[in-house]
């Protein structure tokens, strides 16, 4: 990052790039693309040697499998060892980037985020016109596992900041601790830092041939036992070498650590990468204490419950004019074909995946109010849904590639006008999708708020169509 990083806006990658690379844990070469995205993306993966070319979030709740790296999981699509991709997205500020792969895991390379940063600086971080939502976290929130003791606390700050400590009880590591003080620190400080692994654990996975992809340069390997010839052997073989070493210090082949405290240093990379699966940017002060990936995602899931929980009271959506909105009225133009008199959303608050705020201040100077109805002017409900209909168009066509399209409505079902609304008032449109986009078609739920109040709510249906 550098000095003209502005932190509270969101980022994307100026352009595409690919690596190559095997994955540590199936063996198989994948070839892996990050491409550029709109605001409130995310992080999503791709599989695109899959029938339809499925996407899968990068969501804790989406995880299925800790045991040698983070996996994700939903129906048939499946993504394993997203951690290192994850901390470097993080680590180089990107908040929104597709991530196709055309297999079932990311590649190792050198078991370290570097080379994904560096792919990252190549492509260039592009800083885009909306907002970025940090959620600070106002307490304490802990999680404990007695058996495998570990213990990880999330304490208020004003910034994000993590503090690893290790203790494998072996002579070789001996206890160590890493701190990242500052996201911009990553790079150059936490990205280097290889995975690492005990020779015990090691020739376990060999004999059930679960390092297919495994080579002596993809991972720090700690001798914790004196190592007979037949292992040493046995070793060489596995990893296609003529022989194998162990330096008296303990790590196989005489390897070099970057830094004295490289391992305790790449947990901390485990748990940005890992906490990068809650979904919001945080500012917290993580310390986390024999850190692993289940324990990571658990108290993954615990801070994004608590934001999801604190984030709005009964999930009407919070405008504070003081923040700058993700899209103006002049950047609504760009997307939407309706002018005045019928662009009927003056902003964009807040905008996901799935959901999108939009604001429609109403004044008397409203065209409609000429006639609807004098002396007790009304807004019409019929345009408080067009209003809805031309937010949830921006939802829909954020979420498709790059193009021109118009949404026209199919369907308006559950319509409910319950308060009126009337001069003065300053409208929040929420829509959020039903389902997933299929086709074209949009499923949403809208709801109208005045302040804390439900005006109006309907389900709206709409398709999106390409400009020819």
């Amino acid at each position: 990052m550098d000095n003209n990083f502005n932190p509270d806006k969101q980022h994307t990658l100026a352009s595409a790039v690919n690596i190559s690379g095997t994955g540590l844990h199936t063996g198989i070469n994948v070839d892996m693309t990050l491409k550029p995205a709109n605001p409130g993306f995310g992080f999503q993966f791709q599989r695109i040697d899959m029938p339809g070319m499925p996407v899968i979030k990068a969501d804790c709740d989406l995880v299925t499998d800790t045991s040698r790296g983070t996996t994700l999981s939903q129906g048939e699509v499946k993504v394993s060892t997203v951690e290192h991709i994850l901390a470097a997205l993080v680590g180089m500020g990107v908040d929104n980037c597709l991530i196709e792969l055309n297999g079932p895991e990311v590649p190792i390379i050198d078991g370290s985020s570097e080379p994904f940063i560096q792919m990252i600086g190549d492509a260039g971080v592009l800083e885009q016109n909306a907002a970025k939502a940090w959620y600070s976290i106002d307490s304490n929130i802990s999680y404990y596992d007695d058996k495998k003791r570990v213990e990880i606390t999330a304490l208020p700050s004003a910034e994000y900041k993590i503090t690893t400590l290790i203790d494998f009880n072996s002579p070789v590591l001996g206890t160590q601790h890493a701190t990242l003080k500052a996201m911009k620190d990553f790079k150059t400080e936490i990205a280097p830092c290889r995975t690492f692994c005990f020779l015990h654990e090691l020739e376990m996975l060999i004999d059930n041939n679960l390092v297919k992809g495994g080579d002596i340069n993809n991972a720090i390997v700690i001798v914790d036992k004196p190592l007979t010839a037949d292992a040493m052997e046995r070793l060489a073989k596995a990893f296609g070498r003529s022989k194998v070493e162990v330096k008296s210090e303990g790590y196989l082949n005489n390897l070099e650590l970057r830094f004295p405290n490289e391992p305790a240093r790449h947990k901390l990379l485990d748990v940005v990468g890992d906490l990068a699966l809650i979904g919001y940017a945080i500012k917290s002060h993580i310390i986390a204490n024999r850190p692993g990936h289940s324990s990571n995602v658990e108290f993954a899931k615990k801070i994004k419950q608590y934001i999801k929980k604190n984030k709005h009271t009964k999930d009407i959506p919070i405008y504070d004019p003081n923040r700058q909105p993700i899209y103006t009225q002049q950047e609504i133009e760009k997307t939407l074909p309706h002018r005045y008199p019928f662009l009927l959303v003056d902003k964009i608050i807040e905008l996901t995946d799935k959901s999108i705020v939009g604001i429609k201040n109403v004044t008397f100077n409203e065209f409609f109010f000429q006639g609807h109805f004098p002396g007790n002017p009304v807004m019409p409900g019929v345009l408080q849904i067009e209003a809805l209909a031309q937010t949830g168009g921006i939802l829909c066509i954020n979420a498709m590639p790059e193009a021109q399209y118009d949404t026209y409505f199919l369907k308006i079902d559950n319509c409910k006008f319950k308060q009126k609304v009337v001069p003065g008032d300053t409208m929040t449109l929420k829509m959020d999708l039903a389902e997933p986009i299929r086709r074209g078609i949009c499923v949403m739920k809208g709801s109208v708020y005045v302040g804390n109040k439900l005006c109006t709510e309907a389900d709206l249906t709409a398709q999106l169509v390409k400009r020819s």
